[in-house]
């Protein structure tokens, strides 16, 4: 990867770890609304099924088939429904304070801010996220990586998401760089590795989850270290 010059990265479980934050924050508010108390469910009983709702429903977004209105009111009331507990207003109530109690937490992926030291002093860096605007920058700003990065390309921008190339290329035109001189690094299979390699960009998978899917022409790793080897 001689020719690199850009590199773009996605967010969520990418950089910041979504999975991790996400966990200590629903934890919080399971404790708070007594969840246990009321319906006999522990916490680690809960959290399967809003992370399989969550994801599910994110997928939905990416396929275009569901809006992100959409997701907000179904990723609880789903996960509760699923697991026995009819309790709409419990199901709001969790929406409306989830992405403010999880921007408490800044947990980072393993390696990810020593990736970041050793790139900023030879590459531009950029962000592409699929994420909720107001929540990705207070994300970027709570786990201190705002001053690693050139320009954040946001969905809500465009109200269109990745794996959209119309995403993919505003953040080109936002940052000045051009296809052959960058490579797109992401956790996600079809939004981020296919989606960027489709474009025209050079692409890494980051496998963080051991899917193990394959691609002509796109890197895997399974730590963010083994990008070092590329660049």
């Amino acid at each position: 990867m001689d020719t690199i010059k850009h590199i773009f990265f996605d967010l969520d479980n990418t950089l910041w770890d979504f999975r991790g934050n996400a966990k200590l924050a629903l934890a919080e508010l399971y404790k708070k609304y007594e969840v246990q108390e009321k319906y006999g469910f522990d916490f680690e009983e809960f959290h399967p099924y809003y992370h399989d709702s969550n994801e599910g429903l994110w997928e939905l977004i990416r396929d275009k088939k569901i809006t992100k209105e959409e997701l907000r009111e179904r990723r609880f009331l789903d996960a509760f429904t699923n697991m026995g507990i009819d309790d709409a207003p419990l199901a709001a109530l969790f929406e409306k304070e989830y992405m403010e109690t999880i921007t408490n937490y800044n947990l980072v992926v393993e390696g990810a801010i020593e990736l970041l030291d050793y790139l900023k002093p030879a590459y531009q860096l950029h962000i592409i996220t699929n994420g909720f605007i107001e929540v990705s920058q207070r994300k970027i700003t709570s786990s201190n990586l705002q001053n690693y990065f050139h320009t954040v390309t946001y969905a809500d921008e465009l109200q269109i998401l990745k794996p959209d190339p119309r995403i993919f290329q505003h953040a080109l035109d936002k940052s000045g760089a051009k296809k052959e001189e960058s490579v797109y690094i992401g956790d996600d299979w079809i939004a981020d590795a296919v989606g960027a390699k489709d474009f025209g960009m050079h692409s890494v998978f980051f496998d963080r989850f051991d899917e193990k899917l394959t691609y002509d022409g796109v890197i895997n790793v399974q730590t963010l270290e083994e990008i070092k080897e590329f660049l």
